[in-house]
């Protein structure tokens, strides 16, 4: 008997086991996963953020016409529509009571009607060139070794003092007769100073404001004319001379005797990569502190949809950061008017951010194109697997334009792309 009650329990045990398995292989016992809801997001411009009657008109725009993602820029040009201890209050808040908070007030009205809210935050653009800071607690005015330095200009201002009124001088009258692709005054991220300034700037919002995600903008430099700021090229030497022999050493050195450029014109393609390095490393440091303190907070960031450009041009490797798993979404600013255009570019950075299970976030240039083109574009980016769709810019819809004729752009789009959307 004790032999039977030992081989009557292994055999009820093998069959509580192959009952198991078999509930495990069943299909009933599979949960299918569950597809993330579409971002149908809209840049929202600071010119929007100054007044609690602008915001909330904004919101609901947004609720109603489909929209679940809110991107609000809240440090244009080096200024604050927020509570900022390190950056002074934006001047265009100025007719507002004191205690008026843009981007509080954006959250709480975003949150009544269940939509995100992500920070976006311009990172190296510091100043209008037509419109200088007036505050003395400005970067521009507080720290103007932090400036970026075109190249026509820095052999000059290598040994210029940036307390000089004339060292800004310079760098503006330069910038404005070279506006093509310039939008302003830059700081030069080659500067560990600027870096750890915007990281605190990143840091500052993170702990204040219960945000859904944060935005880069402008993290690059504005074209290749840029940096040659005294820092800049300082470090770049520093960087350089280990991977140079004794011999190209001393002959670096007699040639910045000369020309405090030699460096970066001698050796012209390891200052691009040096560039790139810089503004890496600042993006890989502020997705690693972000992380490590609201893991669930969102990293995202606006980029030249063109690759090569940005990898060329503005120093801008968008690409490896995804590699690199230091970017959570990236959004392609894909503003062409031409469909075809659209679809290699996004094509490109869905592969990309997929590839690396990263998402990417399809821009749409809206103030450039009609509705109906906008909602092709959205149909496109659908089909080549984009995460979502941005709008730029939830301010162009507001106002009455040819290509806003009744001034309804979210509705039109809306009733196209968002309530006809098929299973």
């Amino acid at each position: 008997m004790p032999q039977f009650r030992r081989f009557s329990s292994v055999v009820l045990i093998f069959i509580l086991l192959l009952a198991q398995a078999s509930a495990q292989d069943s299909p009933r016992a599979i949960t299918p996963a569950v597809k993330p809801a579409e971002v149908r997001a809209l840049w929202v411009v600071r010119t929007t953020l100054t007044s609690p009657e602008k915001i909330r008109a904004m919101v609901q725009s947004a609720k109603d016409n489909g929209f679940n993602t809110l991107i609000v820029q809240v440090r244009g040009r080096g200024d604050a529509y927020y509570r900022s201890r390190r950056e002074p209050r934006a001047p265009e808040l100025k007719d507002q009571a004191a205690e008026f908070d843009p981007l509080a007030v954006t959250l709480t009205e975003a949150k009544k009607h269940g939509l995100e809210v992500h920070a976006w935050l311009n990172t190296s653009l510091l100043a209008n060139l037509d419109a200088l800071p007036a505050s003395p607690n400005h970067v521009y005015n507080r720290n103007p070794e932090w400036l970026a330095v075109p190249r026509a200009v820095a052999a000059d201002l290598y040994q210029m003092s940036p307390r000089d009124p004339r060292y800004r001088a310079r760098i503006v009258e330069w910038s404005r007769g070279n506006r093509g692709e310039l939008e302003g005054i830059y700081t030069g991220p080659a500067n560990p100073k600027v870096r750890e300034h915007i990281l605190k700037i990143w840091l500052d919002v993170l702990k204040n404001y219960d945000v859904d995600g944060l935005h880069f903008d402008y993290v690059r430099l504005a074209s290749p004319d840029f940096d040659y700021s005294r820092t800049s090229l300082n470090n770049f030497r520093k960087w350089l001379e280990p991977g140079l022999s004794k011999e190209q050493r001393s002959q670096l050195k007699a040639s910045i005797k000369l020309n405090p450029l030699a460096a970066a014109e001698i050796h012209a393609d390891k200052f691009g990569e040096f560039q790139r390095e810089q503004i890496t490393m600042l993006v890989q440091r502020i997705y690693r502190e972000v992380k490590k303190r609201k893991a669930q907070v969102t990293v995202s960031a606006s980029v030249f949809a063109n690759h090569e450009n940005a990898y060329d041009r503005r120093f801008q490797d968008w690409r490896r950061w995804l590699s690199m798993g230091i970017l959570d979404v990236v959004c392609p600013m894909a503003y062409s008017t031409d469909t075809a255009v659209f679809q290699k570019q996004i094509e490109i950075a869905t592969s990309s951010a997929h590839a690396a299970g990263r998402r990417v976030w399809a821009g749409i240039g809206a103030y450039r194109i009609p509705s109906e083109s906008t909602v092709e574009k959205i149909n496109v980016a659908r089909t080549l697997g984009s995460d979502g769709i941005i709008l730029f810019s939830y301010d162009f819809t507001t106002r009455t334009s040819e290509l806003n004729p009744e001034g309804k752009y979210l509705e039109r789009v809306r009733r196209s792309a968002f309530d006809v959307r098929p299973d």
